[in-house]
């Protein structure tokens, strides 16, 4: 195809999105599949009980169905085995001793033909489960829960038991199960690392502000509820071996060492941190250990704390990033961000600043909707992934809207989940509000994604009534423009030079983004069909080259 013939391809294409877009109200909106992601999208969505797999068309590829009575609890993840664990709970909760929003009470993992593998469950008077969990390498599970603390209990901690609404606390804790024996291996509790100085004859009485590494049991939501965390993510790093915890109402991430025993993840000493079970980082609110004031808060009720990348390997330059859905930190609007804690390995720390507040004093990255801030808002739930080519594919949970944005704040994709109550919708429907579709978080799997191979991922269906069929065929270019275009990079991995080729294309615009998706080095006009880069003193890690802003290789430096 000539140079000339590919432009009016292009403009075609786009011609023919500008042409159809805004025709739906629900399930696909936009999508501009050269600079989109490809993969399918996993999402569970409140108010029923099917987990559904869509292609980037909002097409159903495949789902897997439960009892009507059944409703997340709240999260989802698919394993490269083909495995399928997920959070839930029963519907009816009005009769539960412990209940609050996020609230979950069984732990299942099913397979690719929805055959239950194993199920646990915990949700009685005294425990249960609730919002998040991991899937470690080795195929445990490492869940969040909460615990019942009496008011005796709360008054002998320390606690200023005239603040309890309901003469309890559930504060979390942590356990790591092994489905092949349900014997739980090992856990972690916040309620064995307290401070407060609000009664010298209790126990836990200390200075807060000289203990950064313990939990003000007297802070925490101002209405008394006893779910006084309401701990609403958590991730795993396998080669940190540590865990992360996102705690909305102190509005901080935690993180603890999994390298302890359980012995010592009760105490203050033991594991490579040689802290045991203290916080080894929090951040995003110092005045929650009495650091700092109001100006220093840079967390807002956050959901989907996770770390970017956890399989990279140390030295890394995205070893430690961490990824993060700002709910509430404007008035109107939600942000998404990433951190950077500055780790070191050698101690086995993260490091502060003078006045004992963690590093980093700010994000590395904060992104917002790029036409209309107002369009991301959401009080709670939603989640942000970054993907392999350096968008960002971000839900705002309150309105069931997912949107992907590139590096340069493009939106290349959108869905709206076409559900009222749990219900389809019909296509051209416009009565969706706010909590009409509740959707705790969506994340997509590369279509190479070791999952799929060998299944059955033809499109099955919409989850919306009356759909569009034709809409997403409109938005897809023609199919030669995508065959022509492949391009070489190599040698891959890279430790001194790198040779970027390209076919049918006379002049490119060609870019090197990080994994953030910023933009290192940037030619605009190159020529010849080949471009020569040094790269020898380039950081360790991985990068992307992108040509025209469509077509993206992934590249590995090291030494």
């Amino acid at each position: 195809m000539s140079f000339r013939r590919l432009i009016w391809v292009l403009f075609l294409g786009n011609f023919l999105s500008s042409a159809v877009i805004g025709q739906n109200t629900v399930g696909l909106l936009s999508y501009d599949p050269i600079q989109a992601f490809e993969g399918y999208n996993l999402f569970y969505p409140h108010n029923q009980s099917t987990v559904y797999l869509a292609n980037n068309c909002g097409e159903i590829v495949h789902s897997w169905t439960d009892e009507a009575d059944f409703r997340p609890g709240n999260t989802v993840y698919l394993t490269e085995e083909g495995l399928l664990y997920k959070a839930k709970r029963p519907a009816a909760v009005t009769s539960d001793a412990i209940w609050a929003g996020g609230g979950g009470a069984i732990l299942e993992i099913r397979d690719w033909d929805n055959t239950l593998v194993w199920s646990f469950e915990m949700n009685n008077d005294t425990q249960r489960l609730h919002h998040d969990f991991a899937v470690m390498p080795n195929g445990n599970i490492i869940a969040l829960a909460w615990e019942l603390k009496t008011m005796e209990e709360c008054l002998a901690a320390g606690r200023d038991t005239s603040t309890l609404a309901q003469d309890e606390l559930w504060p979390d804790w942590v356990f790591e199960i092994d489905p092949n024996t349900d014997e739980i291996v090992w856990e972690w509790h916040a309620w064995d690392h307290l401070v407060q100085d609000f009664d010298a004859s209790k126990n836990n009485f200390g200075v807060i502000a000289e203990h950064p590494e313990r939990i003000d049991v007297n802070y925490g939501r101002p209405d008394g509820h006893p779910d006084w965390m309401h701990g609403n993510a958590l991730d795993y790093h396998p080669v940190l071996d540590q865990i992360m915890l996102s705690i909305p109402y102190f509005d901080e991430i935690w993180i603890i060492d999994h390298t302890t025993t359980t012995a010592e993840a009760a105490s203050t000493s033991g594991g490579l941190s040689n802290i045991g079970g203290d916080l080894m980082l929090r951040w995003g609110n110092p005045i929650t250990y009495e650091q700092g004031d109001a100006t220093n808060q840079q967390l807002f009720f956050q959901h989907d704390a996770h770390w970017i990348d956890e399989f990279l390997a140390p030295g890394h330059p995205f070893f430690g990033q961490i990824g993060v859905f700002n709910n509430r930190v404007g008035a109107d609007y939600s942000s998404v961000g990433v951190i950077e804690p500055v780790w070191d390995m050698y101690s086995w720390s993260y490091l502060t600043n003078s006045d004992d507040t963690f590093l980093p004093t700010g994000f590395e990255f904060i992104a917002v909707h790029p036409e209309d801030s107002t369009q991301l808002w959401s009080t709670g739930l939603s989640s942000v992934q970054f993907l392999p080519n350096g968008n960002q594919l971000i839900t705002s949970g309150r309105f069931g809207y997912t949107f992907e944005m590139t590096p340069d704040n493009q939106i290349v994709w959108e869905y709206i989940t076409p559900l009222a109550g749990g219900n389809p919708v019909e296509q051209g429907d416009t009565s969706l509000m706010m909590n009409s579709n509740l959707t705790f978080r969506m994340d997509r799997y590369p279509i190479d994604f070791a999952a799929f191979t060998g299944k059955d991922l033809s499109p099955k269906g919409w989850i919306e009534t009356n759909p569009n069929t034709t809409f997403c065929d409109d938005l897809t270019p023609i199919e030669e423009v995508l065959d022509q275009q492949a391009f070489r990079v190599y040698p891959n991995p890279s430790n001194h030079y790198l040779a970027i080729e390209w076919d049918g294309m006379r002049q490119v615009d060609l870019k090197l983004v990080n994994l953030l998706g910023q933009i290192l080095h940037h030619y605009p006009d190159c020529t010849g069909g080949r471009k020569y880069l040094n790269t020898a003193d380039w950081v360790e890690g991985i990068y992307f080259v992108v040509i025209d802003n469509q077509y993206s290789r992934k590249v590995l430096v090291n030494r």
